[in-house]
């Protein structure tokens, strides 16, 4: 996560898993909240940088990132094991 130490990453992911729990109607647990809300932030991070050229910087932006990145795996995940 850009411009975020290992512990606001760790909060901006927890939340970030969160929110894309509630609004992919998934269900899990803290640890998978922030594992998928860092991992999201990640790709999603990649996916920007590689398309626009830049990504949002600070909290706030990091966490809209990592939102979208999060529901963007949940997405992923269920089309793969076909449940979509």
């Amino acid at each position: 996560m850009t411009g975020l130490g290992w512990f606001a990453a760790i909060i901006v992911g927890a939340l970030a898993g969160w929110i894309a729990e509630k609004i992919m109607n998934s269900n899990m647990g803290l640890l998978a909240n922030i594992g998928l809300g860092i991992v999201g932030a990640i790709v999603a991070n990649f996916l920007l940088v590689t398309i626009v050229g830049s990504t949002l910087v600070g909290w706030i932006g990091q966490l809209i990132v990592a939102v979208f990145g999060a529901c963007l795996l949940i997405w992923v995940t269920r089309l793969i094991r076909g449940r979509a």
